[in-house]
């Protein structure tokens, strides 16, 4: 049977068979090997192989080369147009074309102008067989213009404001590359405060003083021409104010809220948001109703500028730049829309047609918008082109049917839209050829034995012929089941033997006639390596060989390359090569490695690796030492089924005594070719009684081994083997467990080998319930693992046991272990559920134990599920996700902790099994109490007053009940940094702000502030605020509203009273100093002791139980009480200090009572209150009582 290689064909339906024909045409169609001697045989229109681009800027001062390269049998003439017209460049001095191709050169070095050639420039590639025509190529001259002459002004403003420096470069072609330097040709430094934008702005988010500087210089950079254009300097000057106002972002660039851009497909996208502010705002993008594309979005400019590449019509939409700082945030919306320039979906293909044959054309390809295709034939609109008629036009394809010659042309396909155009060449090539075998004839193929074996048939012919292989001269039939054989003629012997060896003749045949040639296939041996290096242990300074035997096919000359660790030999005298060894003399450290032979030769290659490793010499020169030699001559005696006894004769122990021989097994039935350990015996033993298993088919081997390491294993004993026995053990890891809730999965570790004793191993497995009365149920089965006993009740114990046989017998009676059937979900649900609230956020639940009947499988314990309902608060619907604890075992309780307080909950209670959960006890509903509260969400002071203060506050975030009511306590803090008398406050819960009244003048007071509910008080909040300062000075108490209204146009600096008053104090504090000077010499506290005091926390302060007031605070060593001051911010900042003066000498409270808004109505009672100092750290300006108390 001879083998046929034919064209595929597709049967067609009546249906579809117009679009199927073009599948069918185009299958057909013929590809032109790249063969040169066909190629120069056969007829073939132009190609275009090489162009100019279409849209070509050149450089003025360089001759002008225009690019038009094309093949074609014969070869092609060229023709050009410029500007839709016949270019005639026989008319024009100044140009020729390249001999042999249609590259025009323009030479305007010597004279010309540039300008002058500028247009648009097609070329046309003619030969008797058609016509291809170039791209339309615009041909340009580079420009790099100067800048036009401006005079700047310098730039003055102040600290903080924002700028743009405009650039405005001069419009090259092509643009040129912005960049900004100052006089010393240094690039000015970038930032996210400053940058440039895509336009060649400069742009300051806000200015600082170190801007200043009279050399902003905005560089143009033309890349096509190499020159380089300077704007003027620009001057700036940066003045700095004292303060500036921060303000919130705004964008520099773009305007407006919104903004549209418009990018091509395939181009990059770049988007960019520059915005000015203080402090210098960021910038962040995202897409509206979309991601960012991960591998093509990039950031540059600081992040703001975004860019994608690559960008497709799925990036159109909004994008959204964010501009945001400490005061706010902007965006800007940015419309982007992807247009397309056409591009292809399928590019027309040459087609190669025989005569009478069908084919298509087609030209297909996409834009937005959608693109206009048309189409010319030899370089003229088809429309008016010399009618044809085996050519049909629809739309994007050409169809041809039962072609002629003459119907050969060069076809262009024409796709356009508003963004640019696509041009395709695609000639239709009608040929009458003869088959042609373009292999080599009598090519010899060598390849080796069980590899796979290709023979070439490399063929062209029109139409296209049939393959046809035939094997030796006798036209032997090849087998499909064992040859393959491919489109391309080649054939394929996917295992190649020896009798796969002989000649092959492949046969094209089409209609016009036949050819054949002749290929011959050689089977060669592989190549083997027969006796490996092997791994040596020797000492510094002495001989080493490695042997590397290679055997080959006799026809082949193996080269044998020896390597170490993977490089080449070093190039040393020590290291010598011969036929089979490697000898590598005065070993030293650097030797030691990995030695590898490699053989080659021309069709494989085959290595084996040793290992060296030096050791150091003896210390003197005593013998050497070395691991000792194998063993030899190893015989065995008394050879009965259960044991052997083995002997040897030593091999030389090297001048190091042999300290054990260790003996190893090979089962060359079962594991052949590997050995295990056996036994060891002292190194005074050379003979050595061996146990044995029945049905191994022994060898053995014996290594020395001294101090220095074990010698090579012995030659290999001659084998035994034993006879076969009943199993001695029985498998072990037995196991029952279903995987059903209806099956028992009986599992076992089976023996190996070696372990069966014999043949036959078989196991017989054994089953019963454990609780019942049956009889064993028994079933031998094969050498496995596993069996599945069905149709048992749901979890039923039982009794099950694996033993081991062979064709000899039955191993010993197995162990019994107990199984279960398979589990299935438990069916009944916990009852008589509780639940024992312990607190706010913990709860007890209690259950009553299912069946254990009903459980239906391994208890793995109990399971609760609970969720918070509903708010008892807010009593919100809205169910929330449940929560699962599990308690392991038999446990018939456990605690829910983490519950929020105030709270609906609902809970249920499963129990699990192995298999799963089983129904849930009907929901239990249980409420938490009351919690206290978190602390409330702010606290601020404000409209502070000469007497007056107003506290506002945010309700606490988690009130864990209802709020009752709010507490507030408050005291001054004098200069001295002491705490005066603690007054509580009590404010109705539905308030969030209240204003204190009759509070003393300039003082500054601290706020202790929290809520309560009916569990008791939350975390409190602190907070300080000063009184504010009248202008005109302090009013004596007497003076009512109207004089106090008239003493602010007096200058009580002048007036008597407050002279007076003066002396009398600036008396007091000379006394008070010279107090503390004496108290001080007596023994006070060192001033590092009170400075360390000062910053103790007041929050540490015990609390009185009765009234949450400050108790007594001294110092641990002599209970003394001590003063103590410390500076306090002026920011409000709440600084934790002491009192230096124990609550307690202030009474029990204040009796007085207070209005709503929180004013006094009442007075202070109890012991005399100390008077609080008046100086503080305020902000405002210093009155004459301040200066005073800043002076002492």
């Amino acid at each position: 049977m001879q083998l046929k290689i034919m064209p595929k064909k597709k049967r067609l339906s009546a249906g579809r068979a117009p679009l199927m024909l073009f599948l069918c045409q185009m299958i057909s169609a013929l590809e032109v090997p790249l063969d040169p001697k066909l190629l120069e045989d056969l007829v073939q229109p132009p190609t275009i192989t090489q162009q100019s681009p279409k849209d070509y800027i050149i450089d003025p001062r360089e001759n002008i080369v225009i690019q038009c390269e094309a093949k074609g049998k014969p070869p092609p003439s060229f023709s050009w147009t410029r500007n839709g017209t016949h270019f005639d460049i026989d008319k024009d001095p100044l140009v020729t074309m390249k001999p042999g191709s249609g590259t025009l050169i323009i030479n305007i070095m010597s004279e010309g102008k540039a300008e002058t050639y500028e247009g648009v420039y097609q070329c046309t590639a003619r030969n008797e067989r058609g016509a291809a025509i170039s791209n339309n190529i615009v041909i340009r001259p580079s420009r790099s213009p100067l800048w036009t002459k401006e005079k700047l002004e310098p730039i003055t403003l102040r600290n903080g404001q924002s700028l743009v420096l405009p650039c405005r470069p001069p419009i090259g072609l092509p643009p040129p590359i912005i960049f900004w330097m100052d006089n010393s040709f240094q690039r000015l430094p970038q930032s996210e405060r400053v940058s440039q934008g895509l336009n060649g702005d400069l742009y300051f988010s806000n200015v600082l003083p170190e801007d200043t500087r009279e050399d902003y210089i905005c560089y143009a950079r033309f890349n096509h021409t190499q020159t380089i254009q300077q704007k003027q300097p620009i001057s700036v000057k940066v003045i700095s104010a004292k303060s500036h106002r921060q303000r919130p972002p705004a964008f520099l660039t773009p305007d407006g809220n919104t903004s549209r851009k418009e990018e091509l497909r395939g181009n990059v996208l770049s988007l960019e948001c520059i915005a000015e502010g203080l402090p210098t705002p960021i910038i962040y993008w995202i897409k509206e109703d979309g991601t960012l594309p991960i591998n093509r979005t990039f950031y540059r400019n600081f992040k703001k500028t975004l860019q994608i590449v690559q960008v497709t019509e799925a990036d159109s939409g909004n994008y959204q730049c964010i501009a945001k700082n400490a005061l706010g945030a902007i965006h800007h919306t940015i419309s982007v829309t992807v247009k397309a320039a056409p591009y292809w979906i399928i590019a027309p293909q040459n087609l190669v047609l025989s005569p009478e044959e069908d084919g298509a054309l087609i030209c297909r390809a996409s834009g937005n918008p959608k693109p206009r295709i048309s189409w010319l034939s030899n370089g003229v609109p088809i429309e008016i082109a010399p009618d044809d008629p085996s050519r049909k036009i629809d739309g994007d394809t050409i169809i041809f049917s039962k072609v002629q010659e003459r119907s050969s042309a060069v076809y262009q396909c024409n796709a356009s839209n508003e963004y640019g155009y696509l041009l395709a060449n695609a000639f239709v090539n009608v040929l009458a050829e003869p088959p042609r075998i373009l292999t080599s004839a009598n090519t010899l193929y060598q390849v080796i034995a069980n590899r796979p074996a290709l023979l070439d048939c490399a063929f062209f012919g029109s139409p296209l012929p049939t393959i046809e292989w035939f094997k030796d001269a006798k036209g032997s039939a090849l087998r499909e089941d064992i040859y393959v054989l491919h489109e391309n003629g080649t054939l394929e012997i996917p295992v190649a033997q020896k009798d796969s060896t002989g000649t092959y003749t492949c046969v094209a045949r089409n209609k016009l006639g036949m050819a054949k040639n002749d290929v011959h296939l050689e089977i060669k041996d592989p190549t083997r390596i027969i006796k490996q290096p092997e791994y040596a242990v020797v000492q510094r300074g002495s001989t080493v060989s490695f042997e590397c035997k290679v055997k080959h096919d006799h026809t082949l000359i193996p080269t044998v390359t020896w390597l170490k660790d993977h490089g080449e030999l070093p190039s040393d005298g020590r290291f010598t090569v011969d036929k089979d060894h490697l000898v590598v003399a005065d070993v030293s450290d650097d030797d030691g490695g990995t030695y590898t032979c490699v053989a080659n030769t021309t069709l494989d290659n085959v290595s084996a690796s040793a290992v060296l490793s030096v050791v150091a010499p003896t210390p003197t020169p005593a013998p050497i030492y070395d691991v000792p030699n194998p063993p030899f001559d190893l015989e065995m005696t008394d050879q009965l089924d259960r044991s052997v006894q083995l002997s040897w004769t030593p091999g030389d122990d090297n001048n190091s005594p042999i300290t054990k021989f260790i003996i190893e097994y090979e089962d060359a039935m079962h594991e052949p070719g590997l050995w295990h350990h056996q036994t060891e015996v002292p190194g005074t033993q050379t003979t050595a009684q061996l146990k044995l298993s029945p049905y191994v088919n022994y060898s053995f081997r014996v290594m020395a081994e001294n101090n220095l390491g074990r010698s090579l294993p012995s030659e290999a004993s001659e084998q035994y083997l034993t006879k076969a026995a009943e199993p001695d053990k029985n498998p072990t890891a037995v196991e029952g467990l279903g995987s059903e809730p209806d099956n028992l999965v009986i599992t076992w570790k089976p023996l190996n080998g070696f372990e069966s004793n014999g043949p036959g191993l078989q196991y017989k497995v054994s089953w019963r319930q454990k609780d019942g009365d049956d009889e064993w149920t028994s079933v031998v089965v094969a050498n496995v693992s596993k069996y599945i006993v069905s149709g048992t009740p749901t979890f039923v114990p039982y009794l099950i046991k694996v033993q081991a046989l062979n064709d000899a017998g039955f191993a010993p009676e197995p162990a019994v272990v107990m199984g279960h059937s398979g589990e299935d979900l438990p069916m009944v649900a916990p009852g008589n559920v509780r639940v024992n609230v312990v607190n706010s956020t913990l709860a007890e639940v209690h259950w009553d134990p299912v069946p254990l009947k009903s459980i239906r499988g391994h208890l793995q314990g109990y399971r609760i599920y609970y969720w918070k309902a509903q708010s008892s608060l807010t009593r919100n619907r809205r169910h929330l996700e449940k929560k699962i604890l599990t308690f392991q075992g038999s446990k018939t309780h456990g605690m829910l902790p983490g519950l929020e307080p105030f709270s609906h909950y609902s809970l249920n209670v499963r129990v699990v099994n192995g298999k799963g959960e089983g129904p849930a006890s009907a929901d239990k509903v249980f409420n938490t109490p009351e919690g206290v509260p978190s602390a409330p969400s702010s606290l601020k002071i404000v409209n502070p007053t000469l007497d007056s203060l107003t506290l506002e506050w945010e309700p606490p975030s988690h009130p864990n009940g209802i709020l009752t009511e709010y507490t507030l306590k408050y005291q001054p803090i004098n200069s001295t940094h002491e705490l005066g008398p603690l007054v509580d406050l009590k404010i109705p819960a539905n308030k969030t702000r209240w204003t204190l009244k009759n509070l003393n003048f300039s003082t500054r007071y601290k706020f202790y502030f929290y809520a309560q509910t009916a569990a008791g008080s939350g975390s409190q909040i602190t907070e300080e605020a000063i009184t504010t300062v009248d202008e005109a000075g302090i009013l004596p108490p007497d003076v009512g509203a109207g004089k106090a209204m008239a003493s602010r146009q007096v200058d009580i600096a002048t007036q008597g009273w407050f002279i007076g008053l003066m002396c009398a104090v600036a008396l007091l504090i000379l006394i008070l100093l010279i107090v503390c000077f004496i108290r001080r010499n007596k023994g006070g506290k060192y001033p590092v002791k009170e400075k360390e005091d000062a910053h103790a926390d007041p929050e540490i302060q015990p609390m009185k139980e009765d009234d949450g007031t400050f108790g007594e605070y001294s110092d641990a060593e002599d209970h003394k009480p001590l003063k103590k001051g410390s500076r306090t911010p002026s920011d409000r900042t709440v600084k934790k200090e002491d009192s230096d003066d124990s609550l307690v000498d202030y009474g029990e409270g204040v009796n007085g009572q207070f209005n709503e808004d929180g004013s006094f109505i009442g007075q202070y009672s109890g012991k005399k209150e100390k008077e609080p100092a008046e100086g503080n750290e305020s902000s405002e300006a210093p009155s004459p009582v301040n200066a005073m108390n800043s002076f002492v």
